[in-house]
């Protein structure tokens, strides 16, 4: 009985397995294309991040200069 039971399974589930194989190997270039773009998205994000601290930089840079300015006119107007 139990023979019987394993070769029922193995008759009808070759049918799902062979389905669901087919969808797998349908879907890979479209998995394979959405990896491609994400890893593009992500070398533009890190590229983007990068400027961020550029520009953050300089904009520290920017208001160190402009305190150190407005300290040497307050000084002077004190006086």
């Amino acid at each position: 009985d139990l023979f019987h039971k394993f070769m029922c399974y193995c008759k009808t589930s070759r049918g799902d397995l062979e389905k669901s194989i087919a969808d797998a190997e349908a879907k890979a270039p479209e998995l394979v294309a959405s990896i491609d773009a994400s890893e593009g998205k992500l070398a533009q994000l890190k590229t983007d991040v990068e400027t961020h601290k550029e520009d953050r930089e300089a904009a520290k840079t920017a208001m160190a200069e402009a305190t150190a300015i407005r300290e040497k006119e307050a000084e002077a107007y004190a006086k």
